[in-house]
């Protein structure tokens, strides 16, 4: 019998269980020809602001042994051009689409909440709180348990979306954090965000990166992402989704055993587009093999 790959995110329904991860997949229409959108979850695009951002400086990716180091600077379009040139091409997937939105106070996180509220092609909202909080100095919003409750209440009041909330893996106790915001509001919360990290050219004896540090994907992190995961989803009610160099299908099934109800696939996709596609045969592959009906049933953090 053949397996199902249907999965839950709170009230948001996905055909399989692995998604594209923000930030690694553009708004979608860069991957037509190479990966079948339809055949996976779904997609979360790349992160939007109010206004156009330009990012940072080059160089601003640098490879590393197992993983990859980026301070794109949360580089956009702007929600009007969003709205406009983006979403009218991901209205025709079938997929869920989730867009992942920023900002640099909470007010501005509750604009983008409203704007995008209601609007036909807009399945959920992925509040990205790793962005740096003007107000307080430039901390991250996600390595403050009450800033990142702030940010999550004022996202859930002014929308009816289901509010997913991404969390910064820079922190002390990850469940601190995953408390905080599922008591302000969140419906769902996704982890890893990338570690910070950094690498220096020795001939240039300079860093590799102008911004100097970076965040660190890719494989080298996802044993890290699994751990924080897991205290995820033993310290919250809300569903988990599993983020962090997944590559395999191998790799996917652990955070899906780890208590994750879905995966977000991302640098893998930079390496070999249509990794999310194969990564979501492979999961329905292991569990025919190993009699598992359900996504769920592959849950042993119980």
């Amino acid at each position: 019998m053949k397996p199902d790959l249907s999965t839950s995110v709170g009230s948001l329904k996905l055909s399989g269980p692995v998604l594209l991860a923000s930030g690694t997949c553009g708004y979608g229409a860069e991957l037509e020809g190479l990966l079948d959108l339809n055949a996976i979850g779904g997609i979360v695009v790349k992160g939007i602001s109010l206004e156009p951002r330009k990012g940072n400086p080059p160089p601003r990716i640098a490879e590393t042994p197992c993983g990859l180091l980026n301070a794109i600077g949360l580089e956009n379009v702007g929600v009007d051009a969003f709205l406009e040139k983006k979403l009218p091409w991901l209205c025709k997937l079938d997929c869920v689409v989730i867009v992942n939105i920023l900002g640099s106070s909470a007010q501005e996180y509750a604009q983008m909440a409203r704007r995008l509220d209601g609007v036909k092609g807009v399945d959920a909202l992925e509040v990205n709180i790793s962005c740096p909080n003007v107000k307080e100095g430039g901390v991250a919003f996600g390595t403050d348990p009450i800033a990142a409750s702030e940010v999550t209440a004022a996202v859930r009041e002014c929308t009816s979306l289901p509010v997913i909330v991404k969390l910064s893996p820079n922190v002390t106790d990850i469940t601190v954090i995953a408390r905080a915001v599922e008591s302000a509001g969140a419906d769902a919360i996704s982890l890893i965000n990338t570690l910070l990290g950094m690498k220096i050219d020795i001939f240039s004896r300079r860093p590799a990166i102008a911004n100097t540090f970076a965040g660190l994907s890719g494989p080298a992190i996802r044993p890290v992402a699994l751990r924080m995961v897991w205290q995820a989803v033993s310290s919250v009610s809300v569903p988990v989704i599993g983020i962090g160099g997944i590559t395999t299908s191998q790799d996917a099934v652990e955070f899906l055993m780890a208590g994750a109800c879905a995966v977000q696939v991302g640098t893998a996709t930079l390496v070999k587009p249509s990794a999310a596609a194969e990564i979501t045969e492979g999961i329905g592959e292991f569990m025919k093999q190993q009699g598992i009906k359900s996504i769920e049933q592959l849950n042993i953090n119980t």
